[in-house]
């Protein structure tokens, strides 16, 4: 089977590297006009991991095995600790952090890729797209995994349905050395002014970010040419390492959270969607990247019926863009603490498996 890839990201990578280990002829086409290695950073659940196991995408060596997600007060104190050993041997697999562009070289590596080809026009009928290099090309299948302003997915539902969500990030990776770069603690920070997450990404490198309350629409600080010093105004009175870490900022990426509808059936005829392009959802739940490896991993396998694969990955993906779409880690410091860390583990723990189409069909 012939099947044109729209997008050279997480969803559209792991798609077509599943589809070429079995078999099929695959064309990817990516609008950028080399390999999409910027951004920041991934935490990777238990059946993501496999899935890149699965993949031969060689992972083992990259990132941070982690092994606590904390929640601390403003003040240092910590509130909860999940034990994320506890997964690992419940579903044989750990829980990765890893930069996004190592991420995504893992995945490239062996899989064709037509970078500047942007797709201009899609006829769904035929899965046939026209590239902004002039060519026209056709398959058997055709898979959009061209993210948030997914051209695929406009020409199969119109008018961009996402709405902002009243949240922000601010995010880096600092070099300094702080004690959580080389530890395996992912730790968010929770206050008043917003939330502070750190972890460790492998490589001496600490991935940062803050999370403000904004208004929907109107970006926290909007042209303001001093972000970091406003960051550091409003978070700069938090507990260690929290001031270290401000302070050393140099580059900052600005990302605006969105919340998109999933309809049950997201495709049409012989096209389907992947990734962003198919159930965008606010970072909050790290959920992102591991649910694009989700949908590449099914829809290898379902391949001959889109429908099925859609149906069958919009009833899992739901769950985790409902919570995320909640903001609900960003206001953690009230529910934080509540209960015993044994119990929140286990919930934690069955969380994850009801968040993976993989896990649950695992033994």
């Amino acid at each position: 089977m012939k099947v044109i890839v729209i997008g050279a990201g997480v969803a559209g990578l792991a798609t077509a590297r599943g589809l070429l280990r079995a078999g099929h002829d695959v064309e990817v086409y990516e609008e950028s006009p080399e390999p999409r290695t910027d951004g920041g950073s991934v935490t990777l659940w238990p059946g993501s991991t496999a899935i890149l196991e699965e993949l031969k995408a060689g992972w083992a060596g990259a990132g941070r095995r982690l092994e606590t997600l904390e929640s601390w007060a403003a003040d240092g104190r910590r509130l909860l600790t999940l034990d994320l050993t506890v997964p690992e041997r419940r579903f044989g697999h750990p829980v990765v952090h890893v930069a996004r562009g190592e991420l995504v070289e893992l995945l490239s590596d062996g899989v064709p890729v037509t970078y500047g080809a942007r797709a201009e026009h899609v006829v769904p009928e035929c899965a046939e797209v026209r590239l902004s290099c002039g060519r026209t090309v056709r398959g058997d299948v055709l898979v959009g995994a061209d993210g948030r302003r997914s051209v695929v997915r406009a020409a199969l539902w119109g008018a961009d349905r996402a709405t902002l969500s009243p949240w922000v990030t601010w995010q880096g990776f600092t070099t300094a050395p702080t004690p959580l770069t080389e530890s395996r603690r992912a730790v968010m920070v929770a206050g008043r002014q917003g939330l502070c997450g750190l972890i460790p990404a492998g490589g001496g490198r600490l991935l940062w970010w803050f999370d403000v309350r904004s208004a929907p629409g109107r970006p926290f600080w909007a042209g303001d040419p001093d972000v970091v010093g406003r960051l550091r105004e409003r978070f700069g009175g938090w507990a260690e390492p929290v001031p270290s870490v401000l302070a050393a900022i140099e580059d900052i990426g600005f990302f605006p959270h969105h919340r998109q509808p999933i309809p049950r059936v997201w495709g049409r005829g012989p096209v389907t969607l992947a990734g962003d392009a198919a159930h965008t959802m606010p970072p909050t739940m790290a959920q992102g990247a591991n649910q694009a490896l989700e949908d590449a991993w099914l829809l290898t396998r379902s391949i001959g019926d889109l429908r099925a694969y859609e149906r069958a990955r919009s009833k899992v993906v739901r769950r985790p863009a409902r919570l995320a779409a909640t903001e609900a880690t960003d206001m953690q410091r009230p529910i934080a603490g509540l209960l015993p860390d044994g119990l929140m583990t286990r919930v934690y723990t069955v969380l994850l498996r009801r968040y993976s189409s993989y896990l649950l069909t695992a033994p």
